[in-house]
């Protein structure tokens, strides 16, 4: 006999864990004590169903690196007994959750499966029951006893994604995300097709590591036509300001006016960590190659190469957060931890 895989389900709040009132056509919040009897195809998978809710859920435009920790702290008190992680969440701030997991997790041997929907699970048209059904797949999908995926991913519209490489694109749309800079983990057909090079490759596993401490000493400026210095200075003025992304034009480049550079030089004097990412959905940063990144390659600011700003932010927060030295910081932003750039 086949021993099931257990699956814990997470629900943090979000579309996907609303049900219509059919009288009053109201949503309201999915009781998940009562999931298979709401949900009868989940008796069909293979595993066994776990589920554990937030006391409150939220909206995901209320979600905070506090609500990060949660979630973390809830894998880390089962991680032992389950064998895969399926956590629901609102789309609108998914990818920041997913991608702050990515990093908060570390040594990640098991699945850990970001899903939600774009309608409610009671909807007619719910696209909720097949992300949640194929979530719970993924998260039990194993070969040779090892789980095939031993990461964070997000699954969205029969693909899924590593979760610190996506971004939404669109608030309408069932196919809400994106991965612009790194192809689909699996995608989900009359089969799960699974793209076994695209996956973080199996190493002999360290121990498995939760980080809760998440610096949200932060800032995020997207550079635009007619930017003054009152703007940028600004920003770099904030009190206890650590670490500022800059959101810059195509490959990296921001204005050269001389402003600008006396600027970042001055905060970096302050030590803020100054990030150069691209504004662009897809593409990467490629500082120096042309004249208006010279300046920025020249003052050390850090590469964000093809960094998506959602995991940037996580990035930041987590090197903050575990009091990386500022002499090293540069060196380990710009370096893959789990999959999140592309090194070369």
């Amino acid at each position: 006999m086949v021993d099931k895989s257990n699956i814990l389900l997470i629900y943090t709040g979000g579309t996907i864990g609303m049900v219509k009132d059919y009288e009053s056509g109201a949503l309201k919040a999915f009781n998940f004590d009562k999931l298979l009897k709401n949900i009868p195809e989940l008796k069909l998978l293979d595993c066994h169903i776990n589920s554990v809710s937030f006391d409150t859920p939220i909206d995901s435009s209320n979600m905070s690196p506090e609500h990060w920790v949660e979630i973390a702290a809830l894998i880390e008190a089962h991680y032992d007994s389950h064998d895969g992680f399926v956590v629901l969440h609102g789309s609108d701030t998914m990818s920041y959750t997913a991608s702050a997991l990515s990093f908060m997790l570390e040594n990640l041997g098991k699945p850990v499966i970001f899903t939600g929907s774009q309608l409610p699970i009671g909807d007619l048209r719910t696209d909720a029951k097949e992300n949640l059904i194929t979530s719970i797949q993924i998260a039990a999908l194993q070969h040779n006893k090892k789980p095939v995926v031993q990461e964070v991913g997000l699954y969205f519209e029969y693909k899924l994604y590593r979760a610190n490489r996506t971004t939404k694109i669109n608030a309408e749309h069932f196919q809400a995300f994106a991965s612009l800079n790194y192809p689909e983990l699996i995608e989900s057909g009359v089969h799960l097709k699974v793209s076994q090079e695209s996956l973080l490759p199996y190493v002999r596993r360290k121990k498995f590591k939760v980080h809760k401490h998440m610096d949200t000493n932060v800032a995020i400026l997207k550079l635009f036509p007619g930017i003054g210095p009152a703007v940028l200075q600004g920003v770099v003025d904030i009190p206890g300001l650590k670490g500022l992304i800059l959101e810059t034009y195509g490959a990296g480049n921001a204005p050269n006016e001389p402003w600008v550079i006396d600027i970042l030089r001055k905060a970096k004097e302050k030590n803020i960590h100054i990030i150069n990412v691209t504004q662009c959905s897809g593409g990467s940063v490629s500082m120096g190659r042309y004249e208006t990144s010279k300046q920025l390659e020249e003052l050390q600011v850090i590469n964000g190469k093809d960094i998506t700003t959602e995991a940037a932010v996580a990035k930041l927060m987590y090197l903050l957060g575990n009091n990386v030295s500022f002499k090293l910081f540069k060196s380990i932003f710009e370096t893959s931890l789990r999959g999140e750039i592309q090194e070369n």
